[in-house]
């Protein structure tokens, strides 16, 4: 193991470049070890990559003991199949051992996974998805610059994934903000999966970043340890007022002659034959048959490293009360709770909480929160891939990110960036304007009906549909000062606040939102109309008509699908007969979810669903509902057809 290297120094010392030289040998071998042993993995880009990522390890801030150290530097390896080096590398600086490492590599439940993971201790982000690492890392380090804090921000590419789209979206926002806490290390080796770089879809890297106004540096020899010291060393102790990247010329498979410029060896790992071969070639010990051994007996669980939430405490604020009259949308009493939020929280000089945008500041309703907390909101411009990722990022280091679009920018489109974000136990606000067919005269192409079914793939989001502003603002509130991914789904409609039977808010100051609690809007013994969101006015209205022809409804509001209430739903069909409906996909919404309680529980009782059931128009909302059958008569319909 080397020690620390000092930034200051103009050269390696010999002894510097002796010690990297035999963690190069040693961590080379681990990695064909590694991937032979498993029969699966990436050798060559570890290798090509291996040099700077030992020189990165020895200059950083980092602890192997306490790896959750607050003034560490953050390492987010976007080329997640590297693995093998990765894990070398931190065996080398002792967060754990290489018996650890080769024992458990790809191994089912080890804690040494296929593709970097945050359960390997020194792991900052699960990545693989190749083009959402440097997205992170930047939400990352403008996090540390909001926050007035000198850690640095380092990430591994690949050269083949510069061809993702949302890199570019990443390296244009930081120019923008100037984020000269960053390095970009990339790996040019010319080579990816099917072959050259050049073949496959030519780029000129170097130009790209140069033209988005970053520092670039390039080296002719990514393996010459001193070179590539020089150029981190003076990116890191020497900011230029923007983002720095390294564009370093390397060789796949590195060390290995016969691996060495071959495009197979990217996912290919050497056979028992082959390996025997470059073991010798690197003067190593050949001890394959003793790991195989090893990896014989049941896999060790001891160095998972378990996720900690880095969610800051929140405080809720005093809720806003919406009056019997009021006349507003859910989406300016989201922008008047986020405002609120805002005062009580980002005080002081201390931002907590961040508003992030892609240009629909106004459509959003973040203008209020942008006055108070200048430095806390965040245009992204229409980058909404960056942004969610960057989102992911930014809340890893104590602060709570609002992101807020339309829904069909959010979700639907934002889909990958947010399961990635999930599988990182992010603490993402995304609030999501502009949903279903309230969007109305826009059209198809913009009436987000999937937010359900999309959202229910994840297994650590909540979703939650608010039913009026007074509920909008509860459940912000609630979003804020709670733990975890949260979805947050509403129309751009005005929408009234819904009332008591006594004509008083129903969602009045006495309310908290609880998640995974439906409310009984109101109470009936003849059947239920299970609802949520913008169509709980439509709801009510039908209620009103079956009650005039002397039916007992209930209507049930289940603003919290994500956890769902079974027990309401349960309770609901002891009445008799259920009608859901929502401004959502028929067949991946409430109704399917209540028609699953249902099966599962074993009850038969008369059942519609009311939905989207197939691609909206373009025109006024209200008649959109009338022509999928989702106004008020035509609800009060379906009802009275069960009775």
């Amino acid at each position: 193991m080397t020690q620390q290297l000092n930034m200051q120094s103009s050269e390696l010392s010999s002894q510097e470049l002796q010690g990297l030289r035999e963690m190069r040998v040693r961590c080379a071998k681990n990695i064909l070890l590694s991937t032979s042993l498993a029969a699966s993995g990436h050798p060559g880009g570890s290798l090509s990559s291996l040099d700077m990522l030992l020189v990165t390890y020895a200059c950083i801030k980092h602890d192997a003991n306490n790896p959750a150290m607050e003034e560490r530097d953050r390492v987010i390896i976007s080329m997640g199949h590297i693995s093998p080096g990765v894990y070398s590398t931190l065996a080398e600086h002792g967060y754990f051992t290489e018996e650890d490492f080769l024992a458990g590599f790809r191994r089912t439940d080890s804690g040494f996974p296929g593709h970097v993971e945050r359960i390997v201790p020194g792991v900052e982000w699960d990545t693989g998805n190749l083009g959402q690492g440097l997205s992170t890392a930047v939400g990352i380090a403008h996090a540390f610059k909001i926050q007035k804090r000198p850690n640095k921000v380092i990430v591994f590419m690949g050269d083949g994934e510069q061809q993702k789209g949302q890199i570019c979206e990443a390296l244009r926002f930081a120019n923008k903000y100037q984020l000269d806490n960053l390095i970009v290390v990339i790996d040019r080796n010319h080579l990816q999966i099917c072959g050259a770089t050049s073949e496959i879809m030519p780029q000129s890297i170097r130009a790209m970043y140069a033209t988005n106004h970053w520092d670039v540096k390039y080296l002719e020899d990514g393996h010459d340890c001193n070179s590539y010291f020089r150029a981190f060393a003076d990116a890191y102790t020497k900011p230029c007022g923007k983002p720095t990247v390294i564009v370093a010329r390397t060789i796949m498979g590195k060390g290995i002659s016969f691996m060495e410029n071959l495009a197979k060896y990217h996912g290919s790992p050497l056979n028992k034959a082959m390996l025997a071969d470059a073991l010798q070639e690197l003067g190593v010990v050949n001890d394959f048959e003793k790991w195989q051994t090893v990896r014989s007996q049941p896999v060790a669980t001891h160095t998972i490293q378990q996720f900690v939430s880095q969610a800051p405490v929140i405080a809720a604020g005093t809720p806003v009360l919406y009056g019997p009259d009021s006349k507003t949308d859910n989406r300016s009493a989201y922008g008047n709770a986020l405002q609120g939020l805002a005062e009580v929280n980002n005080i002081d000089g201390v931002i907590k909480i961040t508003g992030i945008s892609c240009d629909l500041e106004g459509s959003v309703k973040m203008g209020g929160f942008r006055k108070h907390s200048p430095d806390a909101y965040i245009e992204a411009g229409i980058q909404e891939h960056h942004a969610a990722s960057m989102a992911g990022g930014m809340s890893s280091v104590s602060m709570v990110p609002f992101f807020s679009t339309f829904g069909v920018f959010a979700l639907s489109e934002a889909y990958n960036q947010t399961r990635i974000n999930d599988f990182n136990h992010t603490n993402v606000k995304v609030v999501a304007t502009h949903v279903g067919l309230d969007v109305g005269e826009d059209g198809p192409t913009h009436q987000c009906i999937d937010y359900l079914g999309l959202t229910r793939n994840f297994f650590r989001f909540s979703v939650f549909m608010p039913a009026d502003p007074n509920q909008t603002d509860r459940i912000i509130r609630f979003a804020a000062s709670h733990a975890g991914n949260v979805f947050v789904g509403m129309g751009r409609s005005i929408t009234p606040v819904i009332l008591t039977e006594d004509g008083a808010p129903f969602y009045g100051t006495d309310y908290t939102f609880q998640a995974g609690k439906a409310d009984w809007l109101r109470r009936g013994s003849d059947a239920t109309i299970l609802t949520y969101g913008a169509l709980t006015p439509a709801v009510m209205e039908a209620w009103s008509l079956l009650i005039k022809e002397g039916k007992s409804i209930g209507v049930l509001n289940m603003a919290s699908l994500v956890p769902l209430d079974k027990e309401a739903i349960l309770e609901a069909a002891a009445n008799g007969p259920i009608v859901t409906v929502e401004d959502h996909h028929i067949d991946t919404g409430l109704g399917a979810m209540v028609a699953l309680v249902l099966a599962e529980s074993g009850q038969s009782i008369p059942f519609k669903r009311c939905g989207v059931q197939h691609y909206g128009g373009s025109g006024q909302p209200a008649e959109l509902y009338a022509k999928q059958g989702l106004d008020a008569s035509s609800i009060a319909a379906t009802v009275a057809e069960l009775l």
